[in-house]
C-alpha cells in the first residue's frame, strides 16, 4: 500500500461541530482511512493512499470550510 499524508489549513474551524463535520466529509472520500484535526492549529491531517488532493478539498469545502 501507498501511504501518504495531507496537511491541510483550515483556519475557519473552531469546535467540536467543526471538527466533527470535516472528520465526516473527509472520512466518506475514496483511499482516505485516518482524519486527524487539531483546532489549536487549524489543520487537518489526512492519512489514506492514494489520495486525491483536489477531492480532500471539495469536501473540507462540503463541511462549510475553507481550505488556507
Amino acid at each position: 500500500m501507498n501511504a501518504q499524508t495531507l496537511t491541510f489549513a483550515v483556519p475557519g474551524m473552531t469546535c467540536g461541530h467543526c471538527e466533527a463535520a470535516v472528520k465526516q466529509e473527509v472520512g466518506a472520500v475514496a483511499g482516505v482511512t485516518g482524519v486527524d484535526v487539531d483546532l489549536d492549529s487549524k489543520d487537518v491531517v489526512v492519512t489514506g493512499g492514494p489520495l486525491d488532493r483536489d477531492a480532500i478539498v471539495a469536501a473540507i469545502d462540503e463541511a462549510g470550510y475553507d481550505v488556507a
